[in-house]
């Protein structure tokens, strides 16, 4: 399966925040995240493997909360059940894959850019 890349089908999951998942399969998940600039995720924690990359920006990200200032090309791994949160330093673009599939997170695919 492709994911064709279009600016079409995010969603803003909290104020600053916007998603859409660009790829899955039976074990995984890819999202993007598009984040503006003093937006806040909140501390949470999940059952998913969750491992990322920043494309763009500068955010700082707690991790079982240790907190690190990211830049593009750094990247992160945030076990099952940890807690994390993030603050957005700059508009930013973060890719996140999860494992396994989060079923929840089907609904943010944009059908159109899915492709055999």
């Amino acid at each position: 399966m492709y994911g064709i890349q279009s600016d079409n089908g995010y969603v803003e999951i909290l104020e600053g925040i916007r998603i859409k998942t660009i790829n899955y399969g039976k074990n995984t998940l890819m999202t993007e995240f598009l984040l503006k600039k003093d937006a806040l995720l909140i501390e949470h924690a999940h059952p998913f493997e969750q491992t990322g990359y920043l494309v763009n920006g500068a955010i700082k990200l707690f991790i079982d909360g240790s907190g690190k200032v990211l830049r593009p090309g750094d990247s992160w791994n945030i076990r099952s059940g940890v807690k994390h949160k993030a603050e957005i330093i700059e508009d930013s673009i973060a890719i996140e894959v999860f494992n396994p599939c989060r079923e929840d997170y089907l609904r943010f695919v944009n059908e159109t850019d899915i492709c055999c």
